[in-house]
């Protein structure tokens, strides 16, 4: 893994070792792809308007999201059915994660139990929640998060119906039947280890995920819960708004990787506006596309408290298992280090927005 030596590196070497129909489900967003696309290319609109003379000797990175210390402003992404890229799955990026001072948001649809992982994930694990149409299965999900450990609950909200995965039809993609969604076996094969058949993995979202899903189930699932509810799939402000006035904690700012509506706005062009919309005592995450350093401190920059980082996990599975995705967040620690020092920044509160321009702009002046 040496010849490998940033995130773009492992994504091809990943890509050239997976089948057809795992890549393309791993990789792939939403009919053309649209948001897929610009979710990479909104970050490199922003140009760093770095300061210079400013002692950058030492630099700390660490940070904290509602009382959750993390060692740098990165988490592990929610992703679905790591086991397809090694069989050690969920476990191995706990651990990972874990070795670079980091917590994991565990998908619903993970292969390990939510058990497993957090006994790996020795720095922290929250809990991604789907809400089922059978609300008994989605209080069981809540219960057992908050008993294994869990410190905060991450409501999926952009995912009333599937979206239009035209790679996973071409490839009739399904999952393993060997790789059973082990937080659901006590909810019965039909939530755990589904025949699938025709319409794959978007036709379980469709019959099992609640697409009546309001605000007052926002609410109920803060009430079932002491444990924060961040809701994940906000691309408005005025959403967001609304949303921690009924029980969200935080927000992460999202449209699924690409993965749901094409022609949703990158994640990097709507951020600002939401922290905008929901002020300092709600904190604020994105994920999409965030494969740079620089992109760490874009982020910071319009106001997220911390980025999640998904899809290449995956590649680093794929490529070594769990050394590969320690290597992933090796190098993606060290261009975010560079980018601080470079940046003229030697600690997370000296990032702020007069460090962003777009080309031909200057940027605004520090408060």
């Amino acid at each position: 893994m040496n010849d490998l030596i940033n995130l773009f590196d492992f994504e091809a070497a990943a890509l050239a070792l997976l089948p057809a129909g795992t890549r393309d489900y791993y990789r792939g967003g939403a009919a053309d792809e649209l948001t897929l696309r610009a979710n990479r290319d909104a970050w490199d609109r922003w140009q760093i308007h770095y300061r210079v003379l400013r002692d950058v000797a030492e630099r700390d990175l660490r940070t904290e999201v509602l009382g959750e210390q993390m060692d740098w402003p990165v988490l592990i992404a929610p992703t679905a059915y790591q086991a397809m890229a090694n069989e050690a799955g969920e476990c191995a990026t706990a651990r990972a994660a874990a070795a670079f001072g980091l917590p994991m948001v565990l998908s619903t649809l993970s292969n390990r139990p939510m058990e497993d992982v957090a006994a790996a994930a020795t720095r922290g694990l929250w809990f991604q929640l789907y809400v089922y149409r059978d609300r008994g299965v989605t209080r069981e999900l809540i219960g057992r998060a908050q008993a294994a450990g869990c410190r905060a609950i991450v409501l999926t909200v952009d995912a009333p119906v599937g979206g239009a995965r035209e790679r996973d039809v071409r490839n009739g993609f399904s999952y393993p039947k060997d790789l059973p969604m082990s937080n659901l076996t006590g909810a019965g094969a039909q939530f755990s280890n589904p025949d699938l058949g025709e319409g794959g993995f978007v036709g379980y979202l469709n019959r099992m995920f609640d697409p009546s899903l309001t605000l007052r189930d926002l609410e109920w699932i803060a009430a079932e819960t002491p444990l924060p509810v961040f809701v994940k799939g906000v691309v408005r402000a005025d959403d967001a708004r609304v949303m921690a006035r009924h029980g969200a904690r935080g927000i992460v700012v999202s449209n699924h990787g690409g993965r749901q509506l094409d022609t949703a706005p990158a994640t990097a062009d709507v951020l600002e506006s939401i922290v905008q919309a929901v002020g300092p005592q709600v904190p604020v995450l994105v994920d999409g596309g965030i494969r740079r350093g620089t992109d760490i401190v874009k982020a910071l920059a319009l106001g997220a408290r911390a980025v999640l980082v998904g899809r290449p996990l995956i590649w680093g599975l794929t490529v070594g298992g769990e050394a590969g995705a320690r290597r992933v967040l090796e190098l993606l620690r060290h261009e975010f280090d560079i980018a601080m020092a470079l940046s003229g920044c030697n600690r997370i509160g000296e990032v702020d927005r007069s460090l962003l321009a777009r080309a031909g702009e200057l940027p605004p002046a520090r408060g």
